[in-house]
């Protein structure tokens, strides 16, 4: 065994793939075998592979000032032109930005600043949240908790209090937390698709229907958008598609397509105006890196190339291609489901790890997810045939 220990994986295990070079939506290993990447690394790497516009970017950044951190009275100016950029794209106008290292960090966030901005309006009693099984926030106590994934809780304890979970796509579930906890929720966290819990796109009106039981019931509607924004679905927040507008929109992976890790929130004016109505109150929340600058300046390049290469259709038109040829395998007997929106579909099958593997030797890479899924979310800037070739692989594997 080597000195790396390894996440969501057996610490005793051996039999590594080590990638040591990419291009776009391709990667190689040490051994020199040559992969399609039909998961964007881990649903992150929007932009491709070794991006060269990113690295200098970056190296140039590091070069005059590596970072400097944004709290108290100290800022930079990097972190502050990225929060600018993304609050002027933001789907609720006079959003702010709270910048965090990746999206675990963002849940955490959203989560604090949610019940604080009750607090601060004179509801300190709304700390209740509602969370959706399946459904995948992250790893530190407060996402780990949101996330319904039990076999994700097993042996790290209690998590944090104050969580519901709900069935995903069940309305009365929601409501009905919300009637018998009359002035307790602070907020309601779904993922716009559910991601690493399955790829399930939200039943119709599901989104828009918790939209309007937060507003009558006065909660904080968060969507957890660090897999789906960024392009992933056809637009570039993931709200949007789904014509919902969120009080806090969390997002990480694409922002920088991995290259540096970040990630963070936009607050709409309904959280952060009771956080600054007082001059005087001070919010005691915050990372060391929280703002880092070489972070947003590839954050910023990421931008750049989205918007130059209309990455943002470019999912739709990825969606268009790999739909028929997923639903041929469900005619076919092959698979028992298809699902997804854009760029980010899954399959269903009796055992996806032992497809992944046989995918693995075929030159492509999937991710399985227990006990039935094969998730399939590509680099945006993958060509036709390298997409035609994760059909025919899987088909083969199949």
């Amino acid at each position: 065994m080597g000195a790396l220990l390894h996440p969501f994986a057996r610490p005793a295990a051996t039999d590594f793939v080590r990638m040591v070079r990419g291009s776009g939506a391709v990667v190689w290993d040490d051994q020199g075998k040559r992969y399609v990447d039909g998961l964007a690394s881990l649903w992150y790497c929007n932009v491709g592979h070794a991006r060269a516009e990113i690295a200098e970017a970056v190296a140039q950044q590091m070069q005059v000032l590596e970072t400097y951190h944004c709290f108290e009275r100290f800022s930079n100016a990097p972190a502050e032109e990225l929060a600018e950029r993304l609050a002027a794209l933001a789907p609720v106008p006079g959003s702010r930005v709270f910048l965090t290292s990746g999206g675990s960090e963002a849940v955490d966030t959203a989560l604090k600043l949610s019940r604080s901005a009750h607090a601060q309006a004179g509801q300190p009693e709304r700390t209740l949240v509602v969370s959706r099984t399946p459904s995948y926030h992250g790893v530190t106590y407060g996402a780990m908790t949101l996330t319904g994934l039990p076999l994700n809780r097993k042996d790290f304890g209690p998590g944090i209090g104050d969580v519901v979970q709900v069935d995903k796509d069940d309305l009365d579930a929601v409501r009905q937390v919300f009637e018998t906890n009359p002035g307790r929720v602070a907020a309601v966290f779904a993922e716009p698709v559910v991601g690493a819990g399955g790829v399930w796109p939200p039943a119709p009106g599901y989104l828009q229907g918790l939209r309007e039981l937060c507003d009558v019931h006065g909660a904080h509607l968060v969507l957890d958008e660090v897999i789906c924004g960024f392009g992933r679905l056809g637009t570039l927040f993931a709200g949007t598609h789904f014509g919902v507008a969120a009080d806090i929109t969390t997002f990480a992976k694409g922002v920088t397509s991995g290259y540096v890790p970040l990630g963070g929130a936009l607050v709409a004016p309904s959280v952060h105006a009771p956080l600054s109505a007082d001059p005087g109150f001070v919010l005691r929340h915050g990372y060391t890196y929280s703002g880092h600058g070489a972070a947003a300046v590839a954050a910023l390049a990421c931008l750049d190339i989205t918007e130059r290469e209309g990455l943002v259709d470019r999912a739709t038109a990825i969606g268009r291609r790999l739909e028929p040829q997923l639903r041929a395998l469900l005619d076919d007997g092959l698979v028992t489901d298809v699902r997804g929106v854009g760029a980010l579909w899954a399959v269903s099958v009796p055992d996806p790890v032992a497809v992944r593997d046989r995918m693995l030797d075929d030159g492509v890479i999937l991710r399985p997810i227990a006990p039935a899924t094969l998730a399939i979310c590509p680099p945006l800037v993958i060509g036709d045939d390298d997409l035609d070739a994760i059909a025919a692989a899987l088909r083969r594997a199949l």
